[in-house]
């Protein structure tokens, strides 16, 4: 009787010991997992679009530099960022936005209201007002962003 009462507590010793091995590694596994897969997993919704002001402050002929606010996440890290754009229209229904950052060194470009242009500072790049290069060496015209208007606001599209 006594070598059988020996194996009975070394088999429930090994499977109380392999129970809370499982519930420990359950315990620490399950939540690593999650936070290494959560990224991933996680849907976009329609929160790309972002409202930047309204149509009321963008005259038209001449581009109107709007700024925002937003929080990246990149993985797990938050970032807040500020997005500088200008809004530009010819008639007051149809609006452009781009970006101030220029297409050759990502220095900000500025807009020269008596030369009707914008201007880089890095390497002299120069922009008319729909973006596109007239001078110097950025490669392409300045990044445009998806756009749409509603109820006499602007949205662009960011992310």
């Amino acid at each position: 009787m006594s070598e059988e009462s020996n194996l009975s507590r070394r088999k429930f010793l090994a499977k109380a010991t392999v129970g809370i091995g499982g519930a420990i590694t359950a315990l620490i596994g399950i939540p690593a997992i999650i936070y290494v897969v959560g990224p991933v997993l996680k849907k976009e919704g329609d929160s790309g679009w972002m409202r930047i002001g309204p149509t009321s402050k963008v005259t038209p002929g001449t581009p109107t530099l709007f700024s925002i606010k937003i929080e990246r996440e990149t993985g797990w890290v938050t970032n807040q960022q500020d997005i500088m754009v200008y809004v530009y229209t010819d008639d007051g229904r149809n609006y452009a936005a781009m970006s101030n950052i220029c297409t050759h060194l990502a220095c900000r470009v500025r807009w020269i209201e008596e030369r009707q242009e914008f201007f880089c500072p890095c390497h002299n790049g120069v922009f008319d007002k729909h973006g596109n290069v007239l001078a110097g060496p950025p490669p392409r015209p300045l990044d445009r962003f998806e756009l749409k208007t509603e109820n006499d606001e602007i949205f662009i599209k960011v992310g």
